[in-house]
């Protein structure tokens, strides 16, 4: 059974940091591109960064590039991603996903359940 589990939302100030991290299991790491997704109020999920962790190749949306690192640890089949100089409009909802095909891509394979992120003015 394929589980992507996400961690380490919560609050935080504006210009302050935090660092998500997607826990997976049930699927072979090397085999997929894997990817953070979010869905602000009232808007589309949309994906922010992806990574390849057999390449390490990664991607990046311009609204997150130079402030969001998206990373994996192999040895522990978990993502990360490091947001710092968070804005107020970075607030939403973040979901981990993963892909055999296009990250990020209309169909991902599989998701997390989510974890908010709050940042205060």
């Amino acid at each position: 059974e394929v589980q992507l589990v996400e961690s380490g939302g919560g609050l935080a100030q504006a210009g302050g940091s935090l660092t998500l991290s997607c826990a997976t299991s049930g699927f072979s790491f090397d085999d997929y591109a894997i990817g953070w997704f979010r869905q602000a109020p009232g808007k589309e999920r949309v994906g922010i960064s992806c990574i390849v962790p057999e390449e390490d190749s990664t991607y990046y949306a311009d609204s997150v590039k130079g402030r969001f690192t998206i990373s994996s640890d192999r040895a522990k089949n978990t993502v990360y991603l490091q947001m710092n100089n968070l804005k107020p409009e970075d607030t939403a909802v973040y979901y981990c996903a993963i892909s055999d095909k296009a990250c990020p891509g209309p169909t991902m394979d599989y998701w997390g359940k989510g974890i908010l992120v709050t940042v205060s003015s």
